[in-house]
């Protein structure tokens, strides 16, 4: 496997990207993690207890489902992986689960994230409330209105939902809220969602997620007779489905890793979250990365109809990864997502979530022939999204 991609160097460095700049009172926090996380993948007791809650509380393996009205209309074999059949609705609940046990072996009580489209604060609250520890969820109060049925599933788990209300109020404001608390709280633990944050938290996160390609691998053996797909689809925010999705599959080069980041209204709008194709190297919390800014350094809002893809950067695991061309990446539309999603939902009888939407609307966009074996990562359901389909 090209190491390069999973494994970070020992500054948790990812070619030019990612490390740890965080104030000097979280430099212990994240050496204890970096500690515990090597200590436990070697772990077999963590091991069988990760892979236990996987299979009877997430409700692992997802299937891998032949979608043969796609694969009729774009001539070739589409596979959906259904990350939205895991408990809680997400791929989030996979990693959700992992840093619940790491914290617990810690010894943490309290636990603190942050979410967007909230399916990672449900992940959250949902693993506190099995754990029996405090969850506190940060999230912008402009994705607090646009998901309202997650909010609620987050309170009734037991969470403190706390609104972020600087900024643009979405989930890069949550982030920054979340690191807020964790500085002044440094007892608590962080339980970031996606591939980003300080070292050790992508690889972290990788790790967790990267059950989904290795059962893709299996899954696809058993369907077709070989275990690579000519292409594996993802969206991309953060990036924490896509890695999880590319994680075993990053030491082929003849699979097409392809990350789909939100276009918002047009990358040459200004409403846009496209990090990739017009973000710059910058620092944002706690990487190296690309993000989108300005010619001083200063954070440009990203847009996206979709909370989970409205962030400003990407995690530097992508970062290195599109940067050498080993993905690729493209961007889509609101109303392109939206056409998408309602192609899915009414042709297949499966509501996306607007994330996942993006995904499914790059294969307009590809070349594809009745040679390609293509995976789409379907992240998670849209009952969250109801609101947004139907006043379009």
């Amino acid at each position: 496997m090209n190491k390069s991609y999973t494994i970070p160097d020992e500054m948790g460095f990812y070619g030019d990207f990612g490390g740890a700049f965080i104030p000097e009172l979280l430099r212990a926090n994240t050496e204890e993690l970096l500690k515990n996380f090597n200590e436990i993948k070697k772990d077999d007791l963590f091991q069988m207890e990760f892979k236990q809650l996987l299979k009877d509380y997430v409700g692992r393996p997802t299937p891998l489902y032949f979608s043969k009205k796609m694969s009729d209309q774009y001539n070739c074999s589409i596979f959906l992986k259904r990350e939205d059949l895991n408990h809680t609705g997400s791929h989030k609940i996979n990693n959700a689960i992992g840093q619940i046990l790491l914290a617990k072996k810690i010894g943490k009580t309290e636990i603190v994230a942050e979410t967007g489209a909230g399916q990672h604060g449900v992940a959250t609250a949902t693993v506190c409330a099995l754990m029996d520890m405090k969850c506190i969820v940060y999230m912008g109060e402009k994705d607090i209105e646009r998901q309202s049925p997650n909010v609620k599933r987050m309170k009734y788990l037991g969470a403190e939902v706390v609104p972020a209300k600087s900024g643009s109020k979405t989930l890069k404001d949550a982030t920054n809220e979340a690191i807020r608390h964790w500085i002044n709280n440094p007892s608590a633990y962080y339980l970031i969602g996606s591939v980003v944050g300080p070292h050790p938290y992508p690889e972290m996160v990788a790790y967790f997620q990267s059950v989904i390609s290795k059962e893709i691998k299996v899954q696809l053996k058993e369907k077709t007779g070989v275990d690579l797909p000519t292409k594996v689809i993802a969206c991309v925010g953060g990036g924490s489905n896509a890695a999880g999705a590319f994680f075993d599959f990053y030491e082929n080069e003849k699979v097409e890793l392809i990350a789909v980041e939100a276009a918002g209204l047009g990358n040459e709008s200004g409403f846009s979250a496209a990090t990739s194709i017009l973000g710059t190297p910058g620092v944002l919390h706690g990487s190296l990365t690309l993000l989108m800014q300005n010619k001083d350094g200063q954070i440009t809002e990203p847009y996206s109809i979709s909370a989970g893809l409205d962030y400003p950067g990407i995690g530097p695991i992508h970062a290195h990864s599109i940067s050498e061309g080993r993905t690729k990446s493209y961007s889509v539309s609101d109303q392109e997502a939206l056409v998408a999603a309602h192609k899915l939902s009414s042709k297949e009888g499966i509501i996306p979530a607007l994330e996942t939407a993006h995904a499914l609307a790059v294969l307009d966009k590809l070349e594809l022939s009745n040679k390609d074996v293509v995976v789409i990562n379907l992240s998670g359901r849209g009952d969250k999204d109801m609101e947004t389909y139907l006043s379009v």
